[in-house]
């Protein structure tokens, strides 16, 4: 996408200059959070259709070859789709994307078969809940999150490391550490992404497809601030 110069996207303020375009950046946010509750919905639609069929959870949690490879396919989705995004059609952005989200949404049906139903739909709410509190910091603070996402982006790295090493140690109480740990990171980076999504939505140019990007960064941050508080909240099956 070439970047043309007398292309401002505002309105020109005689004191200030270029102004903020406030029906674009209305019209990009709107879209970033449609597309995010469109993958949350296809997640969620996907999950519950396999946790209702025995067959189909035992054909793909009993074969752990099919379960981590899909695992690692849909790492392998969120890569491509975040390095190829301005070569991609807006069709194919948000194809890909709609596939991520149903395909995660099988691999998340496993809490099904760990956490009792009325402890997974309690912890959604309360993952909703504070979801958007801290997106509403992020679009209407004033102070630059760009410090804190960087933090967060390290904390973030640390959890992983923490969390691959703890799959070999199985300490409960490492466990219960990386689950509050976690929740706190992603708390932090909603707000994050949610202040850079708003910049993104204010500048004069951006590409479209920014809008599926944006819907991926903000769908990770919930499923994994819901699974963190799922795993802190949430009353396990007997």
């Amino acid at each position: 996408m070439n970047y043309d110069p007398t292309n401002t996207g505002g309105n020109f303020n005689p004191i200030g200059g270029f102004g903020i375009n406030p029906a674009k950046e209305q019209s990009f946010i709107t879209r970033v959070f449609n597309w995010m509750f469109i993958g949350l919905a296809a997640s969620g639609v996907s999950a519950f259709i396999f946790a209702s069929n025995p067959i189909l959870m035992q054909v793909l949690f009993t074969n752990q070859l099919l379960y981590w490879g899909l695992a690692i396919g849909l790492l392998a989705m969120v890569w491509y789709l975040s390095a190829n995004i301005t070569k991609m059609s807006f069709q194919s952005a948000a194809i890909t994307f709609f596939i991520y989200a149903l395909l995660n949404g099988v691999v998340l049906s496993s809490i099904f078969l760990v956490y009792t139903s009325s402890s997974i739909f309690s912890t959604f709410f309360v993952s909703a809940a504070t979801f958007a509190a801290m997106a509403l910091y992020g679009f209407t603070t004033k102070k630059d999150l760009t410090g804190l996402g960087s933090f967060m982006f390290m904390a973030l790295i640390g959890l992983i490391i923490a969390s691959v090493v703890n799959m070999f140690l199985n300490s409960s109480m490492m466990s219960t550490i990386i689950s509050y740990a976690g929740v706190l990171i992603f708390v932090g980076l909603t707000a994050y992404d949610v202040q850079k999504i708003k910049n993104i939505g204010q500048s004069s140019n951006y590409h479209p497809n920014y809008a599926i990007t944006g819907a991926l960064a903000l769908y990770l941050d919930f499923i994994n601030l819901f699974l963190h508080l799922l795993r802190i909240m949430g009353n396990r099956k007997e």
